[in-house]
């Protein structure tokens, strides 16, 4: 299955809002990455822009969508595998956009901002509200999310997407990033784990111009 869509929910975690001085939202934000960003997390080493200030990890538990969304479908029926994924962001760039009023596509679809582990299946509400999952830079924890502290469940975002953007097979939606956010430098080894299990990896190369 093709990768279709990718859709982001901004600020779904409450502590990430406020570690970033924002405002809670009331309602899902939603912005898209392009479809070239996604790379595969299988332990290579990703390039990164060069030149445009501090890049971000936001560690996000990702989902993706098997079937075409009909009003009121279940999200264990409409969702087929999940995975973890890094919403890479370039900070000082989204800085800048968000004075300006600006979009933030240039902070948030460059090139490997988005790599995703292997997929598993998706787990009923109790199982995933029982399981974190975790960022290792160098080996040291720097994020712990769960699902049932999102601001808006999975159910919502997939409901909101489909109402106001449409929905189908193939798109992913990374769900939100928890506190813990920061900064990457060339060299860095980042590890994303489910419930402890390792699902993927990746290398921050040398920057690119």
């Amino acid at each position: 299955m093709g990768i279709q869509n990718v859709y982001c929910v901004g600020r779904n975690y409450k502590l990430h809002a406020e570690e970033l001085g924002n405002d809670v939202p009331t309602e899902p934000m939603i912005f898209l990455k392009p479809s070239h960003a996604v790379v595969k997390a299988d332990g290579q080493v990703l390039e990164m822009p060069a030149g445009r200030g501090e890049i971000h990890y936001e560690t996000e538990l990702v989902i993706r969508i098997g079937r075409p969304y009909e009003k009121g479908i279940d999200i264990q029926e409409l969702v087929d595998v999940a995975a973890l994924g890094i919403d890479f962001t370039l900070r000082d760039v989204q800085n800048v956009l968000k004075k300006k009023g600006q979009p933030w596509t240039a902070a948030k679809g460059f090139r490997n901002s988005a790599p995703v582990t292997s997929y598993f299946a998706l787990p009923d509400k109790e199982e995933l509200e029982s399981k974190d999952f975790t960022l290792l830079l160098n080996g040291q924890e720097v994020q712990r999310g769960n699902v049932k502290n999102m601001i808006f469940s999975l159910q919502t975002i997939v409901d909101y997407i489909a109402e106001h953007y449409g929905l189908g097979e193939g798109d992913l939606i990374f769900t939100g990033t928890p506190e813990g956010v920061g900064p990457v430098a060339a060299g860095d080894k980042l590890e994303l784990a489910w419930d402890g299990t390792v699902l993927g990896s990746c290398l921050i190369g040398s920057k690119e111009n």
